[in-house]
């Protein structure tokens, strides 16, 4: 039979139904496979398994195939802005003209933050990272909105969707100024999603500041080229916390706290890093490239190649052009930008790197781009968050939408001691 897989266990026979799905991946059902033989599987960080069925998102890495519902990341890249984008992942459809207008509106009437929220940036030290500062303030945002909690109220949900695309970027252009020194900047609800944020991020009371149109541009493209990644960590976790019937502000506070990882959302912030580090040795580029090839040295070249992309990814290739954009108006005299070339041209040409497809990723490009942009290390995975946003949302509403959704309790295979029996304090 075509649609079953069967398995042979110890004394079981079992025919396992295979699901396929609408662009023909196939998954082989085990949910019925400890019930009729007391086994589990065992898979170390699920890479072999599908915990969902989801219509958010489509990835093949082998073909470097990257679709929001259904539309080429390319075409979105070129014809959308992020707003638009964000109401696609979430509502599964492009918006009409009457729709994304009334969507904007909703999103711009929520940009301010509650006074009394902005007090908690009192509590933080000057130097805390921005992720921290995000993840604390989204979490807190649940005793402010309280009005908004309940994920089984459409109405509710359709608030809280609404406050948090506003908020996010108000909450990290905050953090910055935190860190700065400076006032805090109020959100312009006449700009655009990015021109807002970037003058609450850059802007002082003191004198005018002009948004730079080739900033935005760039700024749009990483916010949409990041918005989604089908079931990554940050993602899982989102599903994961909201299983548990979790409100919304929760479960994207722990989502912000799995991208914080430098395995994660933190890779562009390691990129610049590297860079720094090879510029602050000289800037002998080949040096570095040979100890990345020696198997021994326990160095890596950051910012390369992909676990899921095993061709190319397309992302990166859309932050490529938008890289060389910004680069040649600017025309900045940074050495870092120099290395940066010279190990794309490596990855790109070197048999070494192209054999094992070791080329430039997204979090290459948009790491230099970020830097260009004038925007701190510590800012570049706040703004993958920023982008990442309209995913998550869109994942946690599918789960709660979705009439088979459980909550999420993985199971494990026992290593540890057999039953011991207990010694008292005065004899061990």
């Amino acid at each position: 039979m075509g649609d079953v897989a069967k398995l042979s266990c110890e004394d079981h026979e079992l025919e396992l139904p295979i699901v396929v799905g609408t662009e023909d991946e196939k998954a082989i059902d085990i949910g019925a496979l400890r019930k009729q033989t007391g086994m589990v599987t065992i898979d170390e960080g699920y890479v072999n398994t599908g915990a969902v069925q989801s219509s958010v998102t489509f990835l093949n890495g082998e073909e470097g195939v990257l679709r929001y519902r259904g539309y080429p990341i390319e075409d979105l890249a070129a014809n959308c802005d992020f707003v638009e984008v964000a109401y696609l992942l979430i509502y599964g459809e492009l918006p009409s003209e009457e729709e994304l207008v009334k969507f904007r509106g909703k999103i711009r009437r929520h940009t301010m933050l509650h006074e009394d929220l902005k007090s908690f940036y009192d509590g933080f030290p000057r130097d805390a990272h921005p992720m921290a500062i995000l993840s604390s303030v989204v979490s807190a945002m649940s005793t402010f909105y309280q009005d908004s909690l309940d994920p089984h109220d459409p109405e509710q949900v359709e608030v809280s969707i609404h406050r948090l695309l506003a908020k996010l970027p108000t909450i990290a252009a905050f953090s910055h100024k935190k860190s700065m020194g400076q006032p805090f900047i109020y959100p312009n609800n006449n700009a655009s999603y990015c021109e807002n944020f970037l003058q609450m991020m850059f802007s002082v009371p003191c004198e005018d500041y002009e948004v730079d149109k080739t900033f935005v541009e760039a700024l749009n493209m990483l916010l949409i080229v990041h918005a989604d990644h089908e079931q990554n960590c940050s993602t899982s976790t989102v599903r994961m916390v909201g299983s548990a019937d979790s409100n919304i502000f929760a479960s994207i506070s722990a989502g912000i706290c799995a991208l914080w990882g430098p395995l994660h959302g933190g890779a562009n912030e390691a990129v610049v890093n590297m860079l720094t580090q090879i510029q602050n040795d000289g800037g002998d580029v080949d040096k570095y490239v040979d100890m990345a090839k020696d198997k021994d040295n326990g160095f890596r070249l950051m910012g390369f190649g992909h676990r899921v992309y095993k061709n190319f990814d397309p992302r990166a290739t859309l932050i490529k052009t938008s890289c060389d954009k910004l680069l040649e108006k600017l025309d900045i005299d940074d050495p870092l930008f120099e290395i940066a070339q010279k190990l794309e041209k490596v990855a790109l040409e070197d048999e070494y790197f192209v054999k094992r497809k070791l080329y430039p990723n997204v979090d290459f490009y948009s790491g230099v781009i970020y830097r260009a942009m004038g925007i701190p290390v510590e800012m570049f995975t706040v703004l993958f968050a920023i982008g990442r946003l309209p995913g998550w949302i869109a994942h946690w509403r599918e789960m709660q939408l979705s009439p088979t959704s459980r909550i999420c309790r993985p199971r494990q295979v026992y290593q540890g001691s057999t039953k011991r029996e207990f010694v008292p304090l005065d004899k061990r």
